[in-house]
């Protein structure tokens, strides 16, 4: 397959979007350290860009879910473009589900009768917000309005005027109820000439009569993005420096995902002066989607920084977005994915699962108080999210001995040595081989026991005595060697040296204990059924160590069962009887 384009040399068809002239700019030194005002247009962009737009009661559940998350500026549809939008805006007024904190708005086209329609859909509420637009780049203004820049300035401004002739038209108690506030978008503002926006939102703020106490909203949406994001912030930044009467503006930003870069769009026009977002959960919106607020919320989190909304239950957060707009979160979207904390791969597991530990130690050790989250590979701890950690690290071919170590340990309560843990990962590797597929931690432990517990051939261990005098242990046992019974006694200053000394002069063998190590097995509350695990690696001169597991409630006889176990993995295929 012909992996370029050799047939069409691109500079011939499309042109690169022109750099800013921006010799000073000061967006690059400066750091986020609050959240911005958030706005949400989930029911608005987002429901408007689905297959299936929601219907009321999705809308209301998304709804409610939004102002559950915290978010107190909604923008709640387009009541002009339909009457189940209409009907909608007005439920949610007249059946007071709206929070006294809480501040919904409506978007609409500059036209008279549906700034009309748009104001009579919002009376009542105590917060509204009117968002009226129109397009103002050089390609709209041209291609789809023919209109001058002067006519283009003279729809923005005639807009401006309906709201407030639609407003006086209000019985004036009637109007008084609501906070009447205003946003104005120069649609396309990022492919617009930069001067010619700055005039266009100075005339609509003179027309408002905006000031400090009463700011328009300035929404300059990367509508469509045609630029790399550094672009994007020098133009916030430039009408940030330029723009007349700014202490009377909310500069507001609704990044389209065009490029893939309405995150870092979002987040350098934050350093370039912007004092709002605008995008929807999860990405949801037109083309590629407006940017994802949950994406932008956790990163200041994972900096620090307190979002301002409650992603603490993403899982139920997922569940709902996805009942209402009928599309899936993605596996590998950022920090809410299936997928998105989880490792596969060996090296990352084995970083992990010593990072978990690690915090862990630290953690008990700080005695209650909170201490910085360290952990390789996992920028932010999962649990604040709600999540759990069980999918942090799942097996398969790729994976290697810290992956499963780290199931062991987690789901068994198994600490296993360093050496043993490369052990383990060679006799899971087989299945894992052998399926192709991710294996659970079920599988892994099956292999577990089979391989380094449940090993009784050419040698059984059955039973044992222990008698002591003067400092030396003697210990008798009885095994099967090849399925005949056997007894078999001797002496050492433990029982392990003893059983191994006994085990050496019944098989003939040269057996040693290389590393040694035990753990208690976490009983259940009661304190019934406690076990303790022993790991034992014995050198042979004659053969490869090989690690044993013993599991039993009495210490002793897991360090003999594992010593047999070691024995019987060692390569020695049979023993003469």
């Amino acid at each position: 397959m012909n992996t370029t384009f050799k047939t069409m040399d691109p500079s011939k068809k499309y042109r690169p979007y022109p750099q800013i002239d921006l010799p000073n700019r000061r967006w690059p030194n400066n750091v986020l350290t609050k959240a911005p005002i958030w706005l949400s247009t989930d029911l608005r962009d987002g429901n408007q860009s689905l297959i299936d737009p929601m219907d009321i009661d999705k809308k209301l559940k998304m709804f409610d879910l939004l102002v559950q998350i915290g978010y107190k500026e909604i923008e709640i549809g387009f009541p002009s473009a339909s009457q189940i939008e209409f009907d909608f805006v007005r439920k949610l007024i007249e059946e007071k589900r709206i929070p006294d904190d809480v501040t919904i708005q409506a978007l609409t086209q500059a036209r008279t009768d549906l700034i009309n329609r748009t104001v009579e859909s919002l009376v009542g509420a105590k917060n509204a917000i009117v968002h009226v637009y129109n397009a103002t780049s050089p390609l709209f203004r041209e291609v789809v309005y023919n209109k001058t820049k002067a006519e283009t300035v003279e729809i923005a401004v005639k807009g401006i005027q309906d709201i407030k002739a639609a407003l006086a038209a209000l019985p004036a108690d009637v109007c008084a109820q609501t906070q009447w506030r205003l946003e104005y978008s120069p649609e396309t503002f990022s492919m617009t000439e930069l001067e010619f926006s700055k005039e266009i939102c100075e005339a609509v703020m003179s027309e408002w009569g905006a000031t400090p106490d009463n700011k328009v909203i300035l929404n300059l949406p990367t509508t469509i993005e045609v630029a790399t994001p550094n672009v994007f912030a020098d133009q916030i930044e430039w009408m940030h420096t330029h723009l007349a009467n700014r202490e009377s503006a909310i500069i507001s930003v609704h990044p389209h995902n065009d490029r893939g870069t309405g995150t870092a769009c979002s987040e350098l026009a934050i350093l370039a002066g912007a004092d709002r977002v605008e995008g929807c959960l999860f990405g949801n919106g037109e083309r590629t989607g407006n940017v994802c607020l949950v994406n932008l919320a956790i990163n200041l989190w994972s900096q620090g920084i307190d979002p301002e909304v409650d992603y603490s239950n993403i899982n139920e957060v997922i569940r709902i977005a996805e009942e209402c707009t009928q599309l899936p979160v993605g596996a590998r979207h950022p920090w809410a994915g299936e997928l998105v904390f989880t490792a596969f791969s060996g090296s990352h597991q084995d970083a992990i699962k010593k990072g978990l530990t690690r915090q862990k130690d630290r953690e008990a050790a700080a005695d209650g108080d909170t201490i910085m989250w360290e952990v390789p590979y996992l920028p932010i701890d999962p649990a604040d999210l709600g999540r759990s950690y069980e999918a942090v690290i799942r097996v398969n071919a790729q994976s290697g001995k810290g992956g499963m170590a780290y199931l062991l340990e987690r789901d068994y309560d198994l600490t296993l040595p360093r050496l043993l843990q490369v052990e383990v990962a060679r006799a899971v590797q087989v299945l894992a081989d052998d399926t192709g597929r991710e294996l659970s931690s079920e599988q892994i432990h099956e292999v577990f026991v089979e391989e380094f517990i449940e090993r009784k051939t050419p040698v059984e261990y059955i039973d044992h005595t222990i008698s002591h005098h003067t400092g030396v242990e003697t210990l008798r046992a009885q095994i099967k060697v090849n399925g005949e019974d056997r007894v078999i006694e001797g002496r050492g200053n433990g029982p392990l040296s003893a059983f191994v000394q006994a085990l050496n002069a019944s098989l003939g063998t040269k057996f040693s204990v290389g590393h040694y190590s035990e753990h208690d097995i976490h009983s259940d509350q009661a304190g019934e059924n406690a076990q303790a695990a022993c790991y034992v690696q014995v050198a042979h001169a004659d053969f490869s160590p090989a690690y044993g597991v013993g599991i039993h409630e009495n210490i002793v006889t897991a360090s003999l069962i594992a010593v047999v176990s070691g024995i019987n993995r060692s390569g020695v295929v049979a023993i003469e009887s």
